[in-house]
């Protein structure tokens, strides 16, 4: 396959055929590099050499009612995880802090249960207002779970910009996960979000024993419903839920389905999001050649890449944050390790002038 022909494919805003897709997804290990490559003429093309970043806020968590089997915090799952209501005006702010701090544009809140009660979504766009105000920079995306009539309209005019809502897997395959909703349910909460006017956050979480035309269909499902923000997580099988021990992807798998994505949502805002410690591993690189963001620090329930990796990681790529405004290389470099006569030293590197 020439890969470069599905690259001018995507750019011309066409949608790749059903084989094409598979070809995408069934690419060997030697072909890596140059898939990689042409996707990169995708994402060059729309987000140049930018990344965003992202910063997670657990704004609640726990006590959820839903059965979701990939969830730490759902109804279902026996991890030791903590749990606590809706965080107060005073806690969001010393998050957002920290998201500034971090050099995040978009400030991610998450709240988990099925969706908002009435007195939780007052106090979350309350919340809400009191970040805007303080960090007007700050992009917000909330992600709530199903939302009802008229709770999008009111989460745009506390000032959020984008809502999240993963439609995760194929209609087909949704069954297999979760049973306290529907996929329909999610597809709902996605168009009143777009009715009311706001960015359209929605993605995938691979991993589950889907299959590979599980992955092409939700590929095709995120395509038609125009998303702004399409998040890639691949499966944290967490111990207690019922995924844990699931290990079914390879870093260049991984790597596979976001060039698919890619090609398949050219415009729209790819991000490499959770688990991408543990399945891209020493790849994680090679992603931000496809993807164009990143979450940076931790996760909901779980503990990600430090801050400084992923900062280096991207300079080391000659990439730039998007609204930071310090150099591509760091000051000076980390001391060489050498073992002197058997003993560990380390030697200072070149700094830079």
């Amino acid at each position: 396959m020439n890969w470069n022909l599905l690259s001018a494919k995507s750019l011309e805003g066409e949608a790749l055929t059903r084989p094409e897709s598979r070809s995408v997804l069934e690419a060997p290990a030697s072909e890596t590099v140059k898939l990689v490559a042409a996707a990169y003429e995708v994402r060059k093309h729309y987000f140049g050499n930018r990344v965003r970043l992202n910063f997670l806020f657990n704004a609640k968590s726990g006590l959820c009612p839903e059965d979701c089997h990939y969830c730490s915090q759902s109804k279902v799952s026996q991890a030791p995880i903590e749990k606590y209501p809706l965080k107060s005006v005073e806690e969001t702010l010393r998050m957002a802090q920290r998201a500034v701090a971090s050099h995040a544009g978009r400030f991610c809140m998450v709240a988990s249960g099925r969706g908002p009660a009435d007195h939780e979504l007052e106090q979350f766009t309350a919340n809400v207002r009191a970040v805007r105000e303080k960090y007007p920079q700050l992009e917000i995306c909330a992600c709530l779970g199903l939302l009802s009539h008229g709770q999008a309209e009111k989460l745009k005019a506390s000032g959020v910009f984008a809502v999240n809502h993963n439609l995760n897997t194929s209609e087909r395959h949704y069954t297999k996960i979760c049973t306290t909703h529907t996929y329909a349910d999610r597809e709902d909460t996605v168009e009143k979000v777009r009715q009311a006017g706001l960015s359209v956050c929605s993605g995938a979480l691979v991993g589950m024993g889907q299959t590979p035309a599980d992955i092409r269909d939700l590929g095709y499902a995120l395509r038609a419903m125009k998303v702004e923000s399409l998040p890639v997580n691949f499966l944290m099988p967490i111990p207690g839920t019922p995924l844990a021990g699931r290990y079914e992807l390879t870093p260049t798998r991984c790597l596979n389905i976001l060039c698919l994505y890619r090609f398949l949502n050219p415009r729209a805002s790819l991000r490499i999001s959770g688990g991408r410690e543990i399945h891209l591993r020493s790849l994680q690189s090679l992603g931000l050649y496809v993807a164009n963001s990143i979450f940076i620090g931790d996760y909901l329930t779980t503990k990600g890449q430090s801050a400084e990796a992923d900062l280096e990681m991207i300079r080391d790529l000659g990439f730039e944050i998007e609204g930071d405004p310090s150099p591509v290389l760091p000051s000076s470099r980390p001391p060489v390790v050498e073992f002197v006569n058997g003993r560990r030293a380390e030697r200072a590197q070149w700094a830079q002038p």
